[in-house]
């Protein structure tokens, strides 16, 4: 599996193996073949802190957000 961020774009690929020995499934998206999911993120994310893993079939992305720059409020005098 491979998961990677350009820019505002997050992208999975992976690869399913075909599962013929194992039939007790109710519903799967697809057999077996490669795949590719994109998502365009809402807010800008820091990337070099990034953390993905992947227990028991479930894929868990951690993205944390880039804190905005603090607004500086500057005092005018009215005359």
């Amino acid at each position: 599996m491979n998961v990677s961020i350009s820019g505002d774009l997050l992208t999975i690929k992976g690869e399913k193996k075909s599962e013929e020995e194992d039939k007790h499934y109710h519903c799967i998206e697809r057999c077996y073949g490669s795949f590719q999911r994109s998502f365009r993120l809402p807010v800008n994310v820091k990337s070099d802190k990034v953390e993905a893993t992947f227990d028991k079939g479930v894929l868990k992305i951690t993205l944390h957000k880039v804190e905005e720059a603090k607004k500086k409020e500057i005092e005018i005098k009215v005359k």
